[in-house]
């Protein structure tokens, strides 16, 4: 793969400055050391709170969340401002928190008018599947119960998995309006696809795929349990309307497009946009990149229809 030619120089710009804090050989440290250097890393690409967004910590029945909540008039102003977007991080399951997509939170928050709600789920190896999942599933119950309403959810990496896993398991308990999924994880093949093609891509790599694996769950291979893998579910009818965003150069790439054909087979909506040139991760190059920032618009855009419970795909 040429990814001379596939990435563009604000990208690469984008690349080397993320290797510069989190090298690409990070995995080979212990946990310890890998959380403190992505931590340093997302520091550096910290852009600050927007004015007119009030930011307050709390606890989802033992879950640390981080609540966002515009206080001004905002870019994207439209009925369905009091709906609530749950925000799962990414970092693989082992790395990232509340302070890890702080920013985004902050900006998704700005930028919709919509309450948005951080869950700082538990990390593997401490904890391994299905605690992740079953703090994002707790996270939605209080959600559902303290903002009543129109509820989207969003993740990208292994937030994006967590999103998903989520919608599956609400089907018939609580209603979802809709999911965004960010260069999402969903527990695709390793063996072929974009996971071949894109196996040495910059930014993350099949093998750091496998690693992220290995951590949650060991050795095992992950047989329809869709809390943990949602394309190995059997059923995907009744999910929420989604919108998938992958990176072009991603081992990933694949489980969003397999994920939103499914759907559609199953007489869902879900639409995907796979974006040309970039990397996964490229959420903290939203205001560097024009690609990432063209891509992050566009994620806005759809977070608000799902919120108006509209579907403009």
């Amino acid at each position: 793969m040429d990814y001379e030619k596939l990435i563009d120089k604000e990208t690469w710009a984008f690349i080397r400055k993320t290797e510069d804090y989190y090298p690409p050989d990070a995995t080979v440290m212990s946990i310890a050391e890998q959380r403190k250097t992505y931590d340093t890393m997302c520091r550096a690409f910290f852009q600050g709170y927007p004015n007119g967004v009030s930011v307050r910590d709390g606890d989802a029945q033992g879950v640390p969340i981080r609540i966002y909540e515009a206080t001004a008039k905002n870019e994207i102003d439209a009925p369905g401002s009091d709906a609530t977007v749950i925000y799962y991080h990414g970092g693989g399951f082992v790395v990232g928190g509340l302070d890890s997509h702080d920013d985004v939170c902050a900006e998704i928050c700005d930028r919709t008018g919509l309450r948005v709600v951080s869950a700082d789920y538990r990390l593997c190896p401490e904890n391994p599947h299905p605690a992740a999942f079953e703090d994002a599933w707790t996270t939605l119950n209080y959600v559902s119960l303290t903002w009543p309403g129109v509820t989207v959810l969003v993740g990208d990496s292994a937030g994006g998995n967590l999103a998903a896993a989520v919608s599956h398991h609400a089907r018939g308990k609580v209603p979802v309006a809709g999911q965004v999924l960010i260069y999402p994880g969903l527990g695709g093949d390793m063996t072929q696809g974009s996971y071949m093609t894109h196996a040495k891509a910059p930014m993350l790599s099949t093998e750091e795929v496998r690693f992220y694996h290995s951590v949650r769950h060991g050795t095992s291979e992950i047989h329809e349990d869709p809390t943990a893998a949602p394309l190995t579910d059997s059923n995907f009818a009744g999910l929420p309307r989604s919108v998938i965003f992958t990176a072009q150069c991603d081992p990933l790439a694949d489980d969003g497009r397999m994920y939103r054909d499914r759907i559609r087979a199953a007489g869902g909506r879900a639409h995907w946009v796979e974006e040309p040139g970039l990397v996964h991760g490229y959420l903290r190059a939203r205001s560097t990149v024009p690609r990432a920032k063209a891509s992050f618009d566009r994620i806005l855009v759809a977070i608000s229809a799902l919120s108006q419970e509209n579907w403009p795909f």
